[in-house]
């Protein structure tokens, strides 16, 4: 069985490579396999699950596998825009946005003044689910986010407009999707996926914090440093 499910991830990954299966291409299916090359389901299961560990396929619950896209990269220490950086990599950027509302702040939210606007959305890349994101966002700071619903527009590109930051705080964690996370995003209850948590503030003001949920295979961030001062790219 393992020579076949080498041969089987080899033929898969020339194909590939050569781009006679771009990114976002459907991998045939196990069955679809399994009658190609004479086998049983574990092997090919075996194959595909190497392919997707290398992040050369993406195997979602409802669509079948499909070619991977190289991952969106992200200096650590910037605050990105998603919607540029999926157009700049030349993919339709799409969103959604899933609930919005006004409320208190809770005891560990004062930092953002006594009301915040909550935002909760879907980024897509090429109509294919890219980043849930949640957000609060301080009106002590930003009073003239109460009249925007967030409809067509995404929170984050909207603040870098509007309400430059002074002062940021990231923290970066590999998590388990949940149950809505991975509704959200096409994946499997317990799929790795990389979480960027951010807060921002103006002058001592809070502005914002928001969780970003990514696919594991769909986002990485970088940073390159030296002794002297850090160099972000």
């Amino acid at each position: 069985m393992s020579a076949l499910h080498r041969r089987i991830g080899a033929d898969i990954e020339q194909r590939i490579r050569s781009g006679e299966w771009p990114p976002g291409a459907r991998v045939p299916t196990e069955a679809e396999l399994q009658a190609q090359y004479g086998c049983a389901r574990m092997t090919v299961s075996r194959a595909l699950t190497d392919l997707s560990a290398r992040g050369l396929i993406l195997r979602r619950r409802r669509a079948g596998s499909v070619v991977a896209r190289p991952p969106v990269h992200s200096a650590v220490l910037d605050i990105p825009d998603i919607a540029a950086e999926i157009e700049a990599r030349g993919m339709a950027y799409g969103y959604e946005r899933l609930d919005h509302g006004v409320r208190t702040t809770r005891p560990d939210e004062a930092w953002l003044g006594e009301r915040v606007v909550t935002v909760s959305c879907l980024h897509r890349a090429d109509g294919a689910p890219f980043a849930l994101e949640r957000r609060l966002i301080g009106l002590a700071a930003t009073p003239e986010v109460e009249g925007e619903p967030f409809e067509t527009v995404a929170p984050g590109g909207w603040l870098l407009r509007r309400a430059p930051w002074t002062d940021a705080e990231h923290r970066i964690a590999a998590v388990a999707a949940d149950r809505e996370t991975a509704l959200r995003l096409d994946l499997s209850p317990g799929e790795a996926c990389l979480r960027l948590e951010r807060r921002t503030w103006i002058d001592g003001l809070g502005v914002t914090w928001a969780w970003q949920t990514f696919p594991g295979q769909a986002y990485d961030l970088v940073a390159r440093f030296s002794p002297a001062r850090p160099e972000t790219r």
